[in-house]
């Protein structure tokens, strides 16, 4: 509205009035200055917080002589009371304007809006002096803050000294690193720092008698040893003893490997099997020879596998690579309880250990294994670069696998820091890397530890400079880690009931660093888009100019094709969110198309590394560094957590166009998906009223940020199905756990529709066995566990049950 007409109005009644009229403000002693406050007859000051408007009198037109007064009183009295009139409506105009700037200032700083709002308030802690004025640290502040201590850390050194220590769990140089990284926590300004011990059943092998590999004649009798050139690399839980059988090539040992050796009239079962490392993890290798009756596995790192660039070092044709081969995580001895001292256990064992032997073998060995194949030639995408060793598919000659490794009772330490939080305490942001290794494992565990440290001491000095997260910030350096997470799970076993209402997110560290092309990230889906946000503000560590993001869309217009990955089994990140539903990422800078060759292996030096990132490792590590610090600010300090709880709608209906294809099949039969699309419907309308509470709602209302903050770090959880057993089935996840409960084995099952009832024997992605073909009763029990869990993730991020409106 203009104020032109206003002002000839008050201009009109001024000419009408004898004398102007005067509104006087008189300052009030200790008020704020430059504030006029309304005159009080006592004078006292009125106690309470300083506020953000002024009290101000207002009077009337003073008295004019008696002849002015005399003149015209009726005209007086009218041109008064229009005078009064008009003020009164310009103070209206003018509050109300003043009020809607307000509130739309104020809106901007709601962080639901969007992820392009980045404003973080309320963020010190300390007490203001009497004359200072409480500061707000706001995104950039807390990004600067944060940088600035950063660079003050030496992560260099601090790799190079860890990767020349002993780390073997349970060993006494791993002891002595655990004291002192205990130490280097307690001299930062940490709220807590403690140690939990676990008493876990670790396999080593047996120095006495080390694990061999012969050939064996016509007769079935041992005959010439092949040289395993180090008897310290071996595969922690394989079964022991020994395995007699022909030898076969079977590629990288994936299920479709082996049902492929079977179309060609090559039978896996009873023979010993010649896999390449790679693809899939060691567990799954062995699993997927077990599920098809193999004897014995013998796992060997091809070249073809590995960068052949000549300036950049490779792997010795001697060298073998280590790897255990539990299908799981923790103690395989205490599946589903906590390996604490002096705990009673059911008789258990986990399903996950395999009932094969299996050994690595280096490049040297495959390669004369190779040499004594026969049969058809193997495709060509199963062709290596073995120098003259023809791939063959087999069989060959009769080996024998003599395996003797041994278990023992070990104890092992996670060390934990913590800075408590201010607002919500209880809700725990934890990163975690692994401590110790096998050899010196420089990418593998040194880089994360490394890291973990200058992180703890940069928010220590942040703490000091009156940083303090709304959520308490728990830093963990875990043992076991190259045994299959062990030290993480039997954490999170020990505390599951604890842990699933108050962990938010865990970051792990771990093999960050294998290269530095690309950037990938293994995550749960709840973290794409924060994963996004912030790579958008952290600097590529090799181009120069460019961000993180735009190196990534330099190479893929698609961001989220080019980074996002599943979380694997062998991430300590799994654990969290497969069995305690606890959203989890775990991120690397890899090389471009090969694999960094020295994981796992005596080679996995400091030099080595150094060498493969061409100088590069300093601004690679630093830029982990950053990542991981602003990945931390933002889920401890933004008030609404910034976990995107909408992503899982589209995975179901990512999954559910798979199923699609099988519509008409299952229609046929009488059978019907319409359950998992209406249940799916419902969460994506769940998800969608969440938003739009969220939005329209006050950030600086703490009870009901704290409200939606609960709703939407159980997010995770809501997806472990109530079901099925944690003993049976710990990873109870239906997107990303294992088991017949998981939408991945509905899918493997529904497939088993175009096979004619007859599904190949085998262990399918998901975990679960193929071999018996399509079973309605089977689809039925599936399709009600998947439906329920969804439909109760749907429910439960609704909130109340009141609220609950869906259609299902």
């Amino acid at each position: 509205m203009s104020m032109e007409p206003l002002w000839g109005l008050l201009q009109g009644a001024k000419r009408l009035s004898p004398r102007p009229s005067q509104t006087i403000y008189k300052h009030v002693e200790g008020t704020q200055q430059g504030c006029p406050e309304e005159e009080e007859e006592d004078g006292e000051e009125v106690a309470g917080p300083p506020v953000h408007f002024c009290a101000m009198e207002l009077r009337g037109p003073e008295p004019l002589g008696a002849q002015a007064g005399r003149q015209n009183p009726g005209l007086w009295a009218a041109a008064g009371r229009r005078g009064a009139a008009y003020l009164a409506l310009t103070a209206l105009l003018i509050f109300t304007g003043a009020f809607l700037l307000g509130y739309v200032a104020f809106r901007g700083s709601c962080q639901a809006c969007g992820n392009d709002v980045l404003v973080v308030n309320e963020d010190v802690n300390y007490e203001p002096g009497p004359d200072s004025h409480q500061s707000t640290l706001y995104w950039s502040d807390l990004q600067a803050m944060f940088l600035r201590h950063l660079g003050e850390g030496s992560l260099e050194n601090t790799i190079r000294q860890t990767s020349l220590r002993e780390r073997v769990a349970g060993s006494a140089g791993m002891a002595a690193l655990a004291q002192d990284i205990r130490a280097e926590l307690s001299r930062q300004k940490l709220d807590h720092v403690w140690t939990d011990t676990h008493y876990v059943g670790l396999q080593f092998p047996d120095r006495v008698h080390p694990n061999t590999l012969h050939w064996v004649d016509e007769a079935g009798r041992p005959g010439e040893q092949l040289p395993l050139e180090d008897p310290d690399v071996y595969c922690p839980y394989s079964a022991t003893g020994n395995a007699t059988g022909e030898l076969v090539y079977a590629h990288y040992g994936r299920s479709e490997d082996l049902q492929h050796l079977r179309a060609q009239g090559v039978e896996p079962a009873g023979r010993l099997l010649l896999v390449r490392l790679g693809v899939i993890s060691f567990a799954q290798k062995v699993a997927s020879a077990q599920d098809f009756g193999a004897g014995g596995v013998l796992i060997y790192p091809d070249p073809a596998d590995f960068s052949q660039d000549p300036h950049k070092p490779g792997l010795s044709s001697a060298r073998a690579v280590y790897g255990h081969v539990h299908l799981g995580t923790g103690d395989p001895y205490t599946p589903g309880f906590p390996s604490f001292n002096q705990t009673q256990f059911p008789p258990v064992q986990s399903s996950g250990l395999p009932s094969i032997p299996a050994q690595p073998v280096s490049a040297d060995v495959a390669s004369l294994l190779l040499r004594k194949i026969g049969g058809p030639v193997a495709p060509q995408e199963w062709q290596g670069r073995l120098p003259g060793s023809p791939y063959r598919l087999g069989p060959g000659p009769g080996l024998l696998l003599g395996v003797n490794n041994h278990r023992a009772s070990t104890p092992i330490s996670n060390i934990f820091g913590c800075i408590e939080g201010r607002s919500e305490p209880d809700h725990y942001v934890v990163i975690g890397a692994q401590r110790d290794a096998w050899g010196p494992g420089a990418a593998k565990s040194a880089v994360g530890t490394a890291i973990l440290q200058e992180l703890v001491r940069t928010f220590s000095s942040m703490v000091s400079n009156g940083f303090r997260p709304r959520r308490s910030l728990l830093f963990i350096s875990w043992d076991g880690g190259d045994f299959g997470s062990v030290g993480s799970t039997e954490w999170l076993e020990g505390y599951l009931s604890l842990l699933h209402l108050k962990a938010v997110v865990y970051v792990s560290l771990d093999s960050a660093v294998l290269g530095d092309d690309k950037f990938h990230a293994k995550t749960s889906p709840l973290l794409i888009s924060l994963i996004e946000n912030i790579i958008k503000q952290v600097d590529s560590p090799n181009h120069s100019g460019q961000t993180l993001y735009e190196q990534v869309l330099f190479n893929n217009q698609s961001w989220d094709a080019e980074v996002i990955q599943p979380l694997p089994m062998d991430s300590s990140a799994y654990s969290f969110t497969a069995f305690a539903g606890v959203p989890a990422m775990e991120f690397s800078f890899v090389e471009d198309g090969q694999a960094y060759p020295f994981l796992h292996t005596k080679d996995d030096t400091y030099e080595n590394l150094h060498k493969a990132l061409r100088g590069r490792l300093p601004a690679v590590a630093q830029a982990v560094a950053q990542l991981a610090g602003l990945l931390l600010i933002r889920l401890s300090h933004d008030h609404l957590l910034p976990l995107d709880f909408g992503r899982y709608g589209e995975v179901v209906l990512r999954h559910i166009g798979s199923l699609n294809e099988f519509s008409g099949d299952l229609k046929a039969r009488g059978l019907t998906l319409q359950w998992v699309y209406s249940a799916r419907g419902d969460y994506i309308r769940a998800a969608e009223k969440l938003r739009k509470e969220i939005y329209s709602s006050e950030s600086s209302d703490e009870r009901l940020m704290r409200m939606y903050n609960v709703r939407i770090m159980r997010v995770e959880f809501y997806f472990l199905s109530q079901y099925v057993s944690p003993a049976d089935s710990p990873f109870r996840h239906i997107f990303l756990g294992r088991g017949d409960h998981t939408l991945g084995a509905l899918l493997d099952h529904v497939r088993l529709l175009r096979s004619n009832g007859s599904g190949a024997l085998g262990a399918a992605s998901s975990g679960v066995m193929t071999g018996l073909g399509f079973q309605e009763s089977r689809f039925r029990r599936q399709l009600a566990l998947l439906t329920w869990t969804l439909q109760g993730a749907a429910n439960a991020l609704s909130g109340d049950v009141w609220n609950i409106d869906n259609n299902f």
